[in-house]
């Protein structure tokens, strides 16, 4: 069993393969490092990482050749298991508005908008730290996790998503904003697994042993 956390000079890869390796510690799994889309497509699983401005984000995983293809058979129409953090979460919607309207890969509908508090200023945007976890609906990536447990964030814009059966689990941040989306074989987190100590090792585990 192979997963793959995709390079496309966006994300926190030392972080997410490390915290990643240390969930698989118990299994039996290969966890590499890739931007070659022929890995992407032989994959059992693949971790999307990102950390910057969505349009840039969609431009590094666009530019390399072949990766948006290899991605859409392997998740598409192979089902094999997703997990997005962070951007890499918010590249799922239809569109992210930041700097302007950016078309996402369109997996799990909705867009990602600026976050914005205008009956509460004192909330501070980028929204960072730690904060609960509420969850929505049980999923198998949630085994073990609790509403109250808690995740490190850093985000300054969010995933509205379209369908609420799609939100997994949110956080009270002046409103609920969703912390955890998916469907099928597809999930995502706006928190850092590979920040949130035990619960993000139990997260990425659970992820490494899901079976849609």
């Amino acid at each position: 069993m192979k997963t793959v956390i995709i390079d496309y000079g966006s994300g926190n890869l030392r972080s997410a393969e490390k915290s990643t390796l240390l969930a698989a510690k118990d299994l039996d799994m290969e966890i590499s490092v890739t931007s070659s889309p022929d890995e992407v497509k032989c994959a059992d699983r693949i971790i999307l990482p990102g950390v910057g401005a969505f349009a840039d984000c969609m431009a590094g995983l666009s530019n390399l050749e072949g990766m948006r293809s290899a991605l859409e058979e392997a998740v598409i129409e192979k089902g094999r298991p997703f997990l997005g953090i962070c951007v890499g979460m918010q590249l799922l919607a239809d569109a992210g508005l930041e700097y302007g309207k950016t078309e996402g890969l369109g997996w799990i509908a909705g867009e990602v908008e600026l976050l914005s508090f205008p009956e509460d200023t004192s909330l501070k945007i980028p929204h960072m730290g730690w904060n609960d976890l509420e969850i929505d609906q049980d999923h198998p990536i949630l085994q073990g996790i609790k509403s109250g447990d808690h995740a490190y964030f850093v985000h300054s814009f969010h995933y509205k998503a379209a369908d609420n059966n799609n939100i997994i689990a949110h956080v009270d941040y002046g409103g609920k904003l969703n912390a955890v989306i998916g469907r099928d074989n597809i999930v995502g987190t706006q928190f850092h697994p590979e920040k949130s100590q035990q619960v993000g090792l139990k997260i990425l585990e659970n992820f490494l042993r899901w079976a849609p």
